[in-house]
């Protein structure tokens, strides 16, 4: 069907923009003159206006439920699209708006004005504002990545300034020059970055009138589109997967490329006017345009029919120079209906590009033909869905089939509950904890569940039959929750139950049903609070009797999982989409009584093809998570806004036990206490724990600094080996101090935690005094090194660094004897830095 232009008078003469919300039920436009215009998607009915008291608009972004406009007098105004109504003035510039952007969840506007400074401001507290300083000149487009985390800012000096917006300080990490060419606020040529779908590159138009990708890996110019328009490009949009790029000229030019190889599809040759914006529509073939005439087009069918298979495959990767290509030749494999390959290793986003554009239906291995029919003359005749060849029609082309494509969805990482395991026969267990272990039996009408302490003199163990079903559980030592889903035969809705162990009064159990539609996803029991995920989104938050603190929704969604630890809660959810089509989890620490954020919205560190095994509290209040290969994380300096980083504890794989191999075994995390994980082993290839009641075992940390020969070795591999292992003491006592002197400078500490500081920090200075001995013993070569280490020592008063001189004495080292007295009466003036080396 030849594609179908619908131009429409949607203002007056002039600049006109417009945006489509993000689920596609609707379009505005902004222009001139004092009115904004709301079109209903595939409706001809006449659009929706909000009357205005300004003019001049020169940018929109839009939500599903608001939009905010730019204008010339320096406003930024929220409207609603639910009431089409003015909600409120966000922002006032003392120059003219150029562009506004909104982060994906719509929770900031950036604001670009003739003004040096870009402002953002959030939609919900215009008191909230954050303003970036780092540009000479005035700023003409500002675009946020797919995160919401960096916001790219177009400057008319002709450099692209690239802000982190993670923390409540913007930085400035990156100042990218000579990609975009110097431009006046108010010109009809283009600046704006776009960034591609998948998150790893953006692209902006050059000075030599191509479409340039820059890699934000390394800030490294990649593929770029090339020899489309013979002006300055005036606007450009990605396909909502990423496979096709629209760009528009100066010289009223209309191209569609493919991304993957950069080759021009379609050039439109209708346009009548500059095109000063262009958005695709979601999920429809579908592109809409507005141009410097105050004119609407809306194409349907915009892209060719031959190339209209690209609109109906998965996330395509970004156009970089070092992806590798995909398979083209006969040994290229049908994708599974899983989407991965058949020995299980999942498929790229390249190796998939091939299999999705053939579609479901793709011809065999041995029958696999890339002869491409370029010329019409039908040698290249097309497999029917048996794998043989398919009638010819009478004008010599072969015969079209129509290959069925599935709407692409993000493939999430689904929501699970914290120590609980599948059903394995009519048993399972809802959860696995050091206090006890709760286990539930089908009984087909009914559920019995137990829970059973490891500790009896402590508590005692119960039984009760569940007409509910729970299918959750948390267990602490203060109490036990339940949780259950909403049943539609019996119109129960999902039930939180909580019974406390032991109280000072009558022991009081209490039960709260969610609002209707809404199951609760996971769940965590502290000290001081109880909080529950929803599969709406909530975050709700109740105290141990049973009366509501907070709800809010999460950010990320949908939600994975949460932890909690007195008043810290952890919730995971789904973040955006990597690059091969999987969600990235993002977890945020907030101290509910508080009120505080800890961290916002950071990422799960996993590798990729590795899953969240657990995610627990420590019994020192540290966040960790266990994976499933076979490593231990936790978070450090996590009371630090920004400040967190996963450091590995333990990688189960390294360990001596499994170094012979002779051993197959995995292990189920269960917690981290007394400075040891805690676990359950799993053998036979079993992946949970299952009856009868399996037994904890325990596990010194050992974090992977490096690798070493195991037993059985030569004398020199075992002073390897040993230097190895000071090292890695040296690692893991530097940890556990920093772990501690977080804890005491970001609390109201204990005496007992006060008085653990100064211990760490002397079995640090240990692990170092080792490694100096180690090193004099190799010889007077080593004096550098052996000096190094010597400076590391966080002793003040001089002892570690008598103990250490005492050490090069002994092995006769005299000139590092020397240098280690000079280093100690630096230090104890003061004077000691980094030159003393």
């Amino acid at each position: 069907m030849a594609a179908r232009l619908r131009g429409r008078p949607a203002h007056a003469p002039g600049p006109t923009y417009l945006s489509y919300t993000p689920n596609g039920k609707k379009l505005i436009t902004v222009g001139v003159n004092g009115a904004l215009r709301v079109f209903q998607h595939g409706s001809d009915n006449e659009p929706a206006i909000i009357d205005v008291l300004t003019d001049g608009h020169t940018a929109v972004a839009s939500t599903n439920d608001f939009i905010v406009v730019g204008a010339e007098d320096g406003s930024v105004t929220k409207y609603s699209l639910l009431t089409n109504s003015m909600e409120e003035i966000l922002v006032r510039c003392s120059l003219p708006v150029r562009d506004v952007s909104l982060s994906k969840d719509g929770e900031w506007v950036a604001v670009a004005s003739d003004e040096l400074a870009v402002k953002v401001v959030n939609t919900r507290d215009m008191t909230r504002i954050m303003h970036l300083r780092d540009q000479s000149r005035p700023v003409k487009h500002v675009s946020f990545d797919v995160s919401g985390s960096t916001l790219a800012v177009s400057c008319t000096d002709g450099i692209v300034y690239m802000y982190s917006l993670s923390s409540e300080q913007p930085q400035l990490i990156k100042r990218v020059d000579g990609l975009i060419k110097t431009l006046e606020t108010d010109a009809e040529a283009n600046a704006k970055v776009a960034w591609h779908p998948d998150g790893r590159a953006f692209a902006a138009p050059t000075a030599t009138r191509d479409f340039q990708c820059v890699a934000r890996s390394d800030w490294q110019r990649q593929k770029a589109f090339s020899g489309g328009h013979r002006a300055d490009i005036s606007a450009a949009a990605w396909s909502p997967n990423g496979a096709l790029l629209a760009t528009a000229g100066v010289d009223k030019s209309l191209c569609i490329w493919e991304t993957r190889s950069q080759r021009l599809l379609k050039s439109y040759d209708d346009v009548q006017n500059t095109i000063l914006a262009i958005d695709w529509h979601p999920t429809d073939n579908v592109c809409s345009y507005t141009n410097n005439n105050g004119e609407l087009f809306i194409r349907e069918d915009f892209v060719p029919g031959e190339h209209a298979k690209h609109l109906r495959i998965a996330l395509q990767p970004s156009p970089m120079n070092n992806d590798p290509l995909s398979e083209i030749s006969g040994n290229a494999r049908k994708q599974l209906s899983n989407g991965d390959k058949p020995n299980g290793v999942r498929r790229s986003a390249e190796d998939q590009y091939l299999d999705d554009l053939l579609g479901p239906d793709a011809m065999s291995e041995d029958e696999m033909d890339f002869i491409e029919d370029d010329d019409g003359a039908g040698y290249a005749e097309e497999m029917n869905h048996v794998g043989k060849r398919s009638a010819v029609t009478d004008a010599g082309r072969p015969a079209k089939r129509h290959a069925p494509f599935a709407a692409w969805k993000p493939q999430i990482h689904e929501a699970f509950q914290p120590g609980s395991t599948p059903w394995r026969g009519d048993r399972r267990y809802l959860c696995l904890n050091m206090t006890g272990f709760v286990w539930t039996v089908n009984q087909d009408t009914h559920h019995t569940v137990t829970v059973e302490f490891h500790d009896r003199q402590e508590h005692r163990d119960f039984h009760f039959t569940d007409p509910y079903k729970y299918d959750k559980a948390s267990l602490n030592e203060k109490g036990t929750l339940f949780s259950c889903r909403p049943s539609t035969q019996t119109q129960q809705r999902a039930i939180l139950y909580y019974r406390p162990h032991e109280t000072w009064t009558t022991r009081t159990d209490w039960r709260t049903q969610l609002p209707a539609g809404e199951e609760v996803t996971s769940m965590s029991l502290s000290e001081s609070c109880i909080v529950a995920t929803t599969s709406k989104g909530y975050v709700r938050i109740y105290s141990l009797f049973g009366l509501p603190l907070k709800v809010y929704r999460q950010k990320s969604m949908p939600a994975v999982t949460c932890a909690s630890w007195r008043d810290y809660v952890m919730t995971v959810g789904n973040g955006p989409v990597d690059g091969d089509g999987t969600t990235r989890m993002l977890y945020t620490v907030d101290n509910v009584r508080r009120d505080e954020l800890c961290q916002s919205e950071d990422v799960v560190a996993l590798r990729e093809g590795t899953e969240l095994r657990n995610i627990f509290f420590s019994d020192k209040g540290d966040p960790c998570i266990y994976d499933t290969e076979g490593v231990l994380l936790i978070l450090l300096h996590w009371r630090t806004p920004g400040q967190a980083k996963w450091v590995p504890l333990l990688d189960t794989k390294t360990m001596d036990r499994l170094a012979s191999g002779r051993k197959d075994e995995t292990y189920w995390p269960v917690a981290v206490a007394n400075n040891k994980f805690h676990c359950i082993i799993l053998k036979g290839g079993d992946v949970y724990p299952h009856f009868p009641r399996p037994l904890l075992v325990d596990f010194d940390f050992k974090i992977p600094v490096s690798s070493f020969p195991a037993g059985g070795v030569e004398d020199e591999d075992k002073d390897v080996a040993q230097q190895r292992n000071l090292e890695e003491q040296y690692v893991r006592a530097s940890l556990q101090h920093a772990l501690a002197s977080d804890l005491v400078d970001s609390t109201n500490s204990t005496s007992a935690q006060r008085a653990e500081v100064p211990v760490l920090e002397r079995d640090v200075d240990k692990a170092l005094l080792q490694l100096l001995a180690a090193e004099c013993r190799e010889g007077e070569e080593r004096g550098m090194k052996a000096l190094e280490i010597a400076s590391l020592m966080r002793d003040r008063t001089g002892k570690m660094l008598e103990a250490a001189g005492k050490i090069a004495a002994r092995f006769q080292r005299d000139i590092l004897g020397e240098k280690i007295t000079q280093l100690a009466e630096r230090r104890l003036v003061g004077l000691v830095d980094e030159e003393d080396m």
